[in-house]
C-alpha cells in the first residue's frame, strides 16, 4: 500500500508521456495508422489506441480515412485537428533580423510573419527589445496566452539549451537564464536553442534529412554554423555547445575573427564579410551591379549580395564561389571525422543554390579522401527560407506539455 502513489504517479507519467509522443508523431507525419504509431513509439497496439481515442475525445486528433492498400483491410489515419484552438511561436533570429510567426497544429501559418531588424549585442537593450517585439506581436495576433503552447526561438550564440543561456547576446540585469527571464516577460513557456541547431532539427523533422541517422547541417549566414545529428538525434557534445564550424581555423589571413581568435573560417566566408569584400572592390573600380543594389536601404546588403550572384553578377559571384570553396574544405574535415550520409546546405545563404555547389564539391575532390567523399551525398536545402522558423516551432513541439 505505500508503494501505490508512486505507482499511480509513475503510470501517469508514462500515459503522459506516450500521450505527447503520440501528438509529436502525428505533428511531423501529418497522417499516420494506429499501426504505424505503434511502431514509431514502441508502445502496444491497444495501449496505442486507448491514448489516440482520448486525444480524439479531447479534440487533439482526428479520423482521416481509409490508408492506401496494402493487399489487406485498409487502416484507418489519424491526424491532429487544425481546428483545435493551440498556437506555437516561433521566432528565428540572427545577427541582424528576427522573424515571428504563429503556427497551428498543422504547421499552417495563422497570423502573417513579421521582419524586424534587431542587431544582437551583449546588453540589457538587446534584451528588452526582444521582449517589445514579441509582445507586440501576440497581442496583435488576438490569440490567447491559453491557447499557445509556447514560444520556440533560435538565436545566434553559445547557447546552452538545457539551462536556457546564451552566453554571447542578451544581458539580464540580477540573472544570467534567459529562458526564465523571457518566460517571465511574456507569461508563456520559452525555449531557447542556437540557431545552427534548429536548422538541422527542421531539416531532420521535415527536410532533407528526414528518415536518415547521421546528417551534417550547415548554417550559411552572417557566420557560418553547424548542426550535427548523429544516429537520428542532435549532436550537442559534452558541454552542449558542438558544432562551431565557423571557428575551424582554415582562414589564410591574419583577420581578428569575432570570437577573439585568428584564421577562423568565418572571417573569409561569412555574408558580412563577403558584402565588405565586394564594397571595397566597387571602391576600387570593379564594375557590378551591387553598386547601385547596395543603395537600397530596404533591404540588408547580404540578401542583395545573394540576389546579385543569383542573377549572375560577376563580381558576386567571384566573390561567392572563393568563400564556397573555403567551405567545402570545411566540410572535407567533417567527411573524414564524421562520415556522414548527408550534408544539407541551408540558412540564408544557401538561397544562393547551385552557385555554391561547383566550388564545394571542388574543394571536396581536392581534400577529401575519395573512399570517404564518395558514400556523402550533398544538397542544397528545400525549405532553407523558413528552416529557422519550423526549427523555432519543432523547439516548441519536443518540449511543451499538451495539456
Amino acid at each position: 500500500m505505500i508503494n501505490k502513489p508512486n505507482h499511480v504517479t509513475a503510470t501517469k507519467k508514462k500515459y503522459h508521456q506516450l500521450r505527447r509522443e503520440v501528438i509529436k508523431h502525428l505533428y511531423y507525419n501529418d497522417m499516420l495508422t494506429l499501426m504505424e504509431l505503434s511502431k514509431l513509439t514502441h508502445k502496444s497496439l491497444p495501449l496505442v489506441t486507448t491514448t489516440v481515442n482520448d486525444l480524439m475525445a479531447e479534440g487533439y486528433v482526428l479520423e482521416h480515412g481509409l490508408a492506401p492498400s496494402t493487399g489487406g483491410r485498409r487502416a484507418l489515419t489519424f491526424l491532429l485537428n487544425q481546428q483545435k484552438q493551440r498556437y506555437i511561436i516561433a521566432v528565428a533570429m540572427d545577427q541582424l533580423v528576427t522573424q515571428v510567426v504563429i503556427y497551428d497544429l498543422l504547421n499552417q501559418v495563422k497570423t502573417e510573419p513579421e521582419i524586424r531588424r534587431l542587431s544582437l549585442r551583449d546588453d540589457q537593450e538587446s534584451t528588452k527589445a526582444l521582449v517589445e517585439f514579441l509582445k507586440g506581436y501576440i497581442l496583435s495576433s488576438g490569440i490567447s496566452n491559453e491557447e499557445i503552447l509556447g514560444v520556440g526561438i533560435g538565436m545566434p550564440g553559445f547557447v546552452n539549451a538545457e539551462h536556457g543561456i546564451n552566453h554571447t547576446f542578451f544581458k539580464i540585469k540580477g540573472e544570467g537564464n534567459l529562458k526564465n527571464h523571457l518566460t517571465k516577460e511574456l507569461g508563456l513557456p520559452v525555449f531557447i536553442d542556437n540557431d545552427s541547431s534548429i536548422i538541422a532539427l527542421a531539416e531532420l523533422k521535415f527536410g532533407a534529412g528526414k528518415g536518415l541517422k547521421d546528417v551534417m547541417v550547415v548554417n550559411i549566414g552572417w557566420g557560418i554554423g553547424l548542426g550535427m545529428v548523429i544516429n537520428g538525434s542532435l549532436f550537442r557534445g559534452h558541454s552542449g555547445y558542438a558544432g562551431e564550424f565557423s571557428h575551424i581555423p582554415l582562414s589564410q589571413s591574419n583577420k581578428l575573427c569575432s570570437c577573439g581568435k585568428r584564421g577562423c573560417l568565418e572571417v573569409d566566408t561569412s555574408l558580412l564579410i563577403l558584402v565588405e569584400r565586394a564594397k571595397s572592390q566597387i571602391a576600387s573600380g570593379v564594375s557590378s551591379s551591387l553598386e547601385h543594389l547596395f543603395l537600397d536601404e530596404t533591404k540588408l546588403p547580404g540578401d542583395h549580395f545573394l540576389e546579385a550572384a543569383k542573377a549572375g553578377d560577376p563580381l558576386a559571384v567571384s566573390i561567392l564561389a572563393d568563400a564556397a570553396f573555403l567551405i567545402g574544405k570545411g566540410l572535407a574535415t567533417l567527411i573524414h571525422i564524421i562520415n556522414p550520409k548527408l550534408i544539407v546546405l541551408s540558412g540564408r545563404g544557401a538561397t544562393a543554390g547551385k552557385i555554391l555547389m561547383a566550388p564545394i564539391q571542388q574543394a571536396i575532390n581536392e581534400f577529401c579522401i575519395p573512399r570517404l567523399a564518395e558514400y556523402t551525398d550533398i544538397q542544397v536545402s528545400e525549405i532553407s527560407t523558413e528552416s529557422g522558423l519550423l526549427g523555432a516551432a519543432t523547439l516548441v513541439v519536443e518540449n511543451c506539455n499538451f495539456n
